[in-house]
C-alpha cells in the first residue's frame, strides 16, 4: 500500500514539474504540436483536436494590456492551472477523451491520463511525445488508482466524461480533500458532448494572472510583480 502511494506521489511530482516547462512554451507552440498530432488521427478525432486548439487561441491565448494610473503596465493573461486528471467512464467515445486531453494540454496543464484502456492511453502519450510534447506532460496511470489521484492535494482539476453518479462522487472527493480548490469539469452526455463541444470549454482549464511592470520606481528601477488566482 505504502509502495503504491509513494509511486503515485513520484508520478504526480514529475507531472507537476513538467507542467512548468510545458506552460512556459505558450499557447501558439503548444497548439502547433497538438495540431501536428491531429494530422495523423481519424477525421472525427482530428476535428476535435483542431477545434479545441482554435478555441483556446481565440479565447484565452491573448494578453490584455491595462495601463495603470501611476504609469505602470499591467498585463492580464491566462495560464495553465497545474496537474489535471483526465478520466472517463468505460465506453466513453475517443472524441470525448481526446477533447478533454487537448483542452487541458493546449492551455498549459500537464495531464495524468487515467482511463480504462491503458494501451490507448500509452499510444496517445507516445505519439504526442514523438511530435514534440515534453516528457512527463502526459502520464498514463491505471484507472485503479483514480481515487488516490483525486485525493492528492496537488491535483488542480479533474476532467471527467461519464454518468452523473460518478461525477457527483468526484465532486464530493474534491470538496472534502485538503489543499488547492480543484476544478471538476464534467461531461455527462457522451454522445452530443455539449460541454466539451462548447467554444469556451477551454476557460475551465486556465487561471488568470496579472503581470505588473512598475516603470516609475525611484532611480528608474523596474519592479516585476506577478499575481495569479488558482
Amino acid at each position: 500500500m505504502q509502495q503504491t502511494a509513494n509511486m503515485l506521489q513520484v508520478l504526480i511530482d514529475h507531472s507537476d514539474a513538467a507542467m512548468i516547462s510545458w506552460n512556459s512554451l505558450g499557447f501558439d507552440k503548444r497548439a502547433v504540436i497538438l495540431q501536428r498530432w491531429a494530422k495523423q488521427l481519424p477525421m472525427n478525432i482530428s476535428v476535435m483536436v483542431n477545434y479545441q486548439c482554435i478555441n483556446a487561441l481565440e479565447y484565452v491565448a491573448n494578453t490584455e494590456l491595462m495601463p495603470g494610473p501611476t504609469g505602470e503596465t499591467n498585463a492580464l493573461y491566462c495560464s495553465g492551472r497545474g496537474v489535471f486528471i483526465v478520466t472517463a467512464q468505460q465506453g466513453a467515445p475517443a472524441a470525448a477523451i481526446v477533447g478533454q486531453l487537448t483542452a487541458a494540454l493546449v492551455c498549459g496543464n500537464s495531464v495524468l491520463l487515467c482511463i480504462n484502456d491503458d494501451h490507448y492511453a500509452t499510444q496517445i502519450s507516445t505519439e504526442l511525445e514523438q511530435l514534440g510534447c515534453l516528457s512527463g506532460v502526459i502520464t498514463v496511470v491505471n484507472i485503479a488508482h483514480l481515487d488516490a489521484l483525486v485525493n492528492s492535494p496537488q491535483i488542480a482539476g479533474v476532467a471527467y466524461c461519464g454518468d452523473l453518479q460518478t461525477a457527483q462522487q468526484l465532486a464530493r472527493q474534491l470538496a472534502q480533500r485538503e489543499g488547492l480548490l480543484a476544478q471538476l469539469v464534467s461531461e455527462l452526455d457522451g454522445e452530443a458532448l455539449p460541454v466539451i463541444g462548447a467554444q469556451r470549454y477551454c476557460l475551465r482549464f486556465v487561471t488568470e494572472r496579472t503581470r505588473t511592470i512598475n516603470i516609475t520606481a525611484v532611480g528608474g528601477n523596474a519592479t516585476l510583480l506577478e499575481l495569479g488566482s488558482g
